[in-house]
């Protein structure tokens, strides 16, 4: 875990890698979980008969499910000490190179890009890669905006 005490550590951390999170194993009950919230209920996610039949041979995360798994991750990564709130402001790209199998195991890599002043806040930039176990290809890269008041 990186501790950043304050905007001015924080910006002396740009361009430097925060460390990983712990690995996280994918679970049916998980994927099942999120379709339910979701309604995507895709045979490819929730129907462990036919996805065994399928092209990755089970059932795997949806890629918003993989996603959603950020704060959770990030939080392991790192934190800013004296400031008001953290707040998601957006992504600018997103991707999914490979698919996350039941039984997986994740983590984030998160790497700090920049922080820039507004007129209230801080915008802090991340690039958060998000790794499958045994894979040569991450599960998600993101270029992650958060707004950070101080």
């Amino acid at each position: 875990m990186r501790v950043f005490n304050g905007i001015a550590e924080l910006e002396q951390g740009v361009g430097s890698h925060l460390g990983h999170s712990d690995w996280h194993t994918i679970t049916q009950e998980q994927i099942d979980a999120f379709a339910d919230a979701t309604g995507d209920h895709q045979w490819i996610h929730v129907d462990r008969e036919r996805a065994a039949r399928g092209p990755f041979g089970s059932t795997i995360a949806h890629g918003f499910l993989t996603l959603s798994l950020l704060p959770m991750l990030i939080w392991q990564v790192y934190k800013i000490e004296g400031v008001q709130a953290g707040l998601n402001y957006g992504a600018d790209r997103l991707r999914f190179p490979a698919p996350v199998p039941v039984g997986s195991r994740v983590r984030a890599g998160v790497e700090l890009t920049g922080v820039t002043a507004t007129a209230t806040a801080y915008q802090v930039a991340t690039r958060v890669t998000i790794e499958l176990d045994g894979s040569a290809k991450p599960a998600c890269v993101v270029d992650m905006l958060s707004v950070v008041v101080p």
